[in-house]
């Protein structure tokens, strides 16, 4: 961790260090507006056809509004970054909590696809500005050698929605009607303003502040290149995951009542995942991050070579989930290597990573289109990894011979 990086986050720690109880609260208010972000960008993947009888369209057209959320997303997250810089920490909080939620109840009552996709859009802006500036609050509230696992324990909000949030929503969508889905995702944005509001103290705007230091983020090569491993190291995971009820039902040979289960794997892996490589990430970032690139190479080729027997199908998804042990050390790297410009480099984390997204996706869909069976997504997985692991060694290469992140 770089110098400047550390004197960052001195500056913004309080004078005296927090209680741990102080800390848990804190952490459980950030955890809480993560697990709904991570259930509002899921949770319409199950909705889809109920959306789409709503509006009268087909259930392919009423995809496009994932890719609003996810262009909300890529667009939201640096433009309010560098438009928020002279805002304090927990008053940006709170207003992307407010857009969140607003966006997320409005979306219940939209009365006209267009209105519905243009409100989805709207509701993405918020979420990667939120997830960097939770993760910068966090890791200042805890010594140097645990702040990689305090980015983990606001992520966790969002790997348990995986599991949780996003199953039960869908649950009550269909039980109810979809709108219902958007109106809880909406309530646990509320929560999430009142418990920021009651436990997050008041902070004074960094020193220095301005849009121009933050907009100095893009001069750093480094920044580029660690979004460069998320855009494509992280590309693999979502390639499988966009297609793995294909795989699981014309590969394996199982029948549809297990996707939910196989789906399941896949979120307790991402929360094994995030908890150990936590851990790791504390120990040594660049070792937690090069290592899980490794890894998903080799599982993910195992996934392809191995998807037609049910066993290790579900072992190798399982596995791929706990991939996501690199996603809290990658967040804080960008923190360190940002410098004085940690806001807006925190916050293009999940740019990257709709990025990867996105670019999995399409691969996988290529490939399929192309002839081959949906195991062939895992292929493409080790292919992104390698791609990623080539950024990351370029990463640590031009970090040794210049002396510094």
């Amino acid at each position: 961790m770089s110098d400047i990086a550390v004197e960052a986050l001195d500056t913004q720690t309080a004078v005296e260090a927090p209680s741990r109880t102080a800390i848990a609260l804190v952490t459980l208010a950030l955890a809480v507006g993560s697990f709904g972000i991570g259930t509002g960008e899921f949770v319409i993947m199950g909705l889809l056809p109920n959306v789409a009888d709503t509006f009268g369209v087909t259930t392919p057209e009423a995809g496009h509004v994932i890719s609003a959320y996810a262009l909300g997303v890529v667009v939201g997250a640096p433009i309010i970054a560098v438009l928020a810089a002279k805002m304090a920490r927990r008053t940006l909080l709170l207003l992307m909590m407010a857009i969140f939620a607003a966006g997320n109840i409005s979306s219940a009552f939209a009365p006209t696809f267009e209105s519905f996709t243009a409100l989805r859009f709207i509701t993405g802006l918020p979420h990667g500005a939120y997830f960097g500036v939770a993760a910068l609050v966090a890791a200042s509230m805890v010594p140097v050698h645990r702040r990689v696992r305090a980015v983990g324990q606001v992520m966790l909000g969002l790997t348990i929605a995986t599991l949780i949030g996003t199953p039960i929503a869908t649950f009550l969508g269909q039980l109810l009607e979809w709108r219902a889905a958007f109106m809880m995702v909406g309530g646990v944005g509320l929560v999430t303003m009142l418990l920021i509001a009651l436990f997050l103290p008041k902070d004074k705007v960094e020193e220095g502040a301005s849009i121009t230091r933050e907009l100095g983020a893009l001069k750093r090569v480094q920044v580029w290149l660690t979004l460069g491993v998320a855009a494509v190291g992280f590309g693999g995971m979502f390639s499988i995951f966009s297609y793995v009820a294909t795989t699981t039902t014309d590969v394996a040979g199982l029948g549809s009542a297990m996707v939910p289960v196989v789906l399941a794997l896949f979120g307790i892996g991402m929360n094994v995942g995030n908890i150990v490589g936590s851990r790791l990430g504390d120990i040594s970032i660049k070792g937690t991050i090069g290592g899980m690139m490794i890894f998903n190479i080799v599982i993910m080729t195992l996934f392809s070579l191995t998807a037609a027997n049910p066993v290790m199908l579900c072992v190798c998804v399982f596995l791929i989930g706990c991939g996501f042990a690199a996603c809290p050390a990658v967040q804080t790297r960008l923190m360190d290597v940002a410098a004085d410009a940690q806001t807006l480099a925190a916050a293009s984390n999940h740019s990257a990573f709709n990025i990867a997204n996105a670019l999995g996706a399409w691969l996988g869909g290529l490939v399929i289109s192309w002839g081959f069976t949906a195991a062939a997504t895992g292929y493409v997985g080790a292919v992104l990894s390698v791609g990623g692991l080539a950024v990351f060694i370029v990463s640590v290469g031009l970090e040794r011979r210049t002396g510094h992140a």
